[in-house]
């Protein structure tokens, strides 16, 4: 990690804070003085600060192998906050939500990967994790920038492309936390990687299974709930 160039944490930092402003602008958009905004305005900045102070004081870094501190103290979570509060507030809030944010939002995903690859040129991450190896990711973050410039030009676009988008978006998604935690120090070497993932257990890169994957997550589920209550009403 010592030879990464700052610029690497600088895309990083910038990335992470573009997706919280973009959720923001969203939860905005869908009633600023709503108890679903007010949460997210509440929440996000201390879980941001209290990600980046155990990162920094080495909390998970120095974690013995048999105690999944990130899992208990950021992943899981971050994971069933983003449940819960879509489960919660679908009426209320998620179907709001302009359509616009939840497709361009993933945007973020293009960054993230080129973050990945250099971090994986840096013996940060595995090449497993990168569009070198398995993750597949970027193609969402591409396609769903075609996704935005048809929507703003109010091209017609079948449903059935935003469940494709959107199913395929998760899936591939999985697959890229799957080989996350699958190349973390201490867990079985499963795919056998030769250099374990070692960035997200550091600053600033603990935000990414914390806060720029919980959000793009958000986005897929609040979509899928949309293209679902269209669906209903059309029906």
């Amino acid at each position: 990690m010592d030879q990464l160039s700052p610029a690497v944490s600088v895309l990083f930092i910038l990335t992470t804070f573009v997706s919280v402003g973009l959720l923001l602008h969203g939860a905005k958009k869908a009633g600023i003085d709503t108890l679903p905004t007010r949460i997210l305005v509440f929440v996000l900045p201390l879980w941001i600060l209290f990600q980046g102070i155990l990162a920094t004081g080495g909390f998970y870094a120095n974690a013995a192998p048999d105690r999944p501190y990130l899992f208990i103290f950021g992943v899981g979570p971050a994971a069933l906050f983003v449940i819960l509060f879509s489960l919660v507030f679908r009426g209320s809030f998620i179907r709001k939500l302009p359509f616009s944010f939840l497709i361009g939002v993933h945007i973020v995903r293009i960054p993230i990967e080129v973050v990945l690859y250099l971090l994986y040129q840096g013996g940060a991450v595995p090449r497993e994790m990168t569009f070198a190896g398995y993750n597949l990711d970027l193609a969402t973050g591409v396609f769903a920038a075609v996704l935005l410039v048809a929507y703003k030009r109010s091209w017609v676009i079948h449903p059935g492309l935003l469940w494709a988008f959107n199913v395929i978006g998760m899936l591939l998604l999985g697959i890229i936390v799957a080989i996350s935690i699958l190349s973390l120090p201490g867990v079985p070497n499963l795919i056998n990687v030769e250099q374990p993932n070692i960035a997200v257990l550091s600053f600033p890169y603990i935000w990414l299974p914390t806060i720029v994957v919980p959000i793009v997550l958000f986005a897929h589920l609040a979509a899928l709930t949309q293209l679902i209550v269209s669906k209903e009403n059309v029906g």
